[in-house]
């Protein structure tokens, strides 16, 4: 099958059903099917073996001939051409993190062997730093690039109005990206990769809603994939907003076990010697940073800041004492002694990233890839039911956001029923909070013999966060390296 027929032959979201139409795509198509890469330095990266390339896509798959935008592709080469197989593609999670410094990483932790087999080749998503990136005229990023407010501390119209208003920057300043911001879209980017690399198929390796987009890649185009790694996928049937009410409950029990454990050591935190007293001690320094930002050394944390760094704790159990002694400090007035990156941001010297980007390009992925509820009552209803449940997570992640009012409201996901892919080796840890175990199950059900590696860890992305074991580790570099997956689902 031809790229451009691949591309158009699983009922792309925005294509036409007409007869006239499928065939104008596919004509547009062809002019991307044997593009010529130049290879240079990337911008922001030191490192000499590390080089970038732009590939040309189509901004709107239905209409390929019109408008075309830029992906940043990199290239860490294969260290034994000889035993060279292929290409091993990766990019960064969020939805709106960079992907194209992510092989110079990929390098320091996988198996020497899988880096002498595989070009890795890094990219940032469409509409993310160095891929004709977006904006919504903001300021400043979110924390951790995600915008949400926790009702409870502002109230429920206060949030709304804000949330409609950033849906309105969003539409004014990048309304002609955001019909067009979709998993799916960004899978028919890396075909496109695919062919400007020259390859007949590719294996591919991400992380959260990196692994949604394999997820999406291994529907669209089976025959293009040949080895699929998948770290902590979300249930493709349930992003956005079911996703994100679905995993409350594992937030809220991580975030209990994180109390308990500065209760246990209250020697050294003096937060309080019970998981309730260090919780009246935390929720009080979140309200003074509600009313006024702490200042702490050089800094005023504001109350978004300090919530992100209790999102970290919640979901990676190896930084709670970091977390722990960074709120210590805060709360003291000291500057954190091992700050955390609570902020996102390009890599200094990456031209052209507007202050925004991050949190833009997650907005506009989530809003974009389904549609989201309208009525103000719908999230008021959720927020009762969840804060009752769940008095931490739930008033956040049941609250109204920008996603209610975004310009465009469609469903562009592509059903977990049909996915095609041939075989995959999906790892996830039980007690991830970030993307709940059932998530991994459900992609793992989906995908026709695919195995699923798990550890007994409270983490996020086992495998891609340094928290994976030998025997899950050894399971991903044989895959890599012969094809060969565990004879049974492995539980490391």
């Amino acid at each position: 099958m031809s790229l451009s027929a691949a591309l158009c032959a699983p009922a792309p979201v925005l294509a036409s059903s007409s007869t006239q139409a499928d065939s104008t795509a596919r004509a547009g198509l062809s002019a991307f099917d044997h593009q010529q890469l130049h290879w240079t330095s990337c911008p922001g990266i030191d490192d000499p073996n590390l080089q970038c390339a732009a590939v040309r896509v189509p901004l709107d798959y239905a209409h390929p001939d019109r408008r075309a935008i830029s992906i940043t592709i990199s290239r860490l080469p294969a260290t034994d051409q000889a035993r060279r197989r292929g290409v091993l593609l990766t990019t960064g999670g969020g939805p709106g993190g960079a992907g194209v410094p992510l092989p110079l990483q990929l390098s320091q932790s996988l198996d020497p062997a899988v880096l002498a087999t595989y070009d890795l080749i890094g990219f940032d998503m469409r509409f993310v730093e160095r891929s004709t990136p977006i904006t919504c005229g903001q300021p400043s990023e979110e924390p951790g690039g995600f915008w949400v407010r926790v009702d409870g501390y502002q109230s429920f119209d206060t949030t709304r109005a804000q949330a409609a208003a950033l849906a309105r920057d969003c539409a004014r300043y990048a309304g002609w990206a955001l019909p067009y911001a979709t998993t799916a879209n960004a899978a028919r980017d890396m075909d496109v990769i695919r062919a400007a690399l020259g390859e007949r198929s590719i294996s591919y390796l991400g992380g959260s809603s990196a692994a949604l987009l394999g997820v999406a890649y291994s529907s669209l185009f089976p025959e293009r994939l040949d080895r699929l790694v998948l770290d902590s996928p979300p249930d493709y049937d349930t992003v956005w907003r079911s996703f994100e009410l679905g995993r409350t409950a594992a937030m809220e029990s991580n975030y209990n076990a994180f109390l308990a454990s500065l209760a246990q050591n209250d020697g050294t935190y003096h937060l309080g010697t019970t998981p309730a007293q260090v919780g009246s001690a935390i929720t009080a320094l979140l309200h003074q940073a509600n009313v006024q930002p702490i200042t702490a050394g050089d800094h005023a944390w504001t109350f978004g800041e300090l919530g992100y760094l209790l999102v970290v704790a919640t979901y990676f159990q190896q930084l709670w004492q970091v977390v722990a002694i960074d709120l210590v400090s805060i709360r003291a007035g000291a500057a954190p002694p091992i700050p955390l990156q609570v902020l996102p941001a390009a890599l200094p010297g990456t031209p052209g990233v507007p202050a925004d980007n991050h949190t833009a390009a997650n907005l506009a992925f989530r809003c974009g890839d389904n549609s989201w509820p309208r009525r103000a009552d719908s999230y008021q209803d959720d927020l009762s039911g969840y804060s009752r449940l769940d008095p931490v997570y739930g008033p956040a992640n049941a609250n109204i956001g920008p996603c209610a009012f975004w310009p465009v409201s469609r469903n562009n996901t592509i059903p977990l029923s049909a996915n095609r892919a041939h075989g995959a080796l999906i790892t996830a840890a039980l007690l991830d909070a970030a993307v709940p175990l059932p998530n991994s199950v459900a992609t793992h059900a989906a995908i026709r013999g695919s195995r699923l590696v798990t550890v007994d860890l409270r983490v996020h992305t086992p495998l891609l966060s340094g928290q994976a074991d030998a025997c899950m580790t050894s399971a991903v570099t044989t895959y890599l390296l012969t094809g060969q997956l565990p004879g049974s689902d492995l539980a490391c």
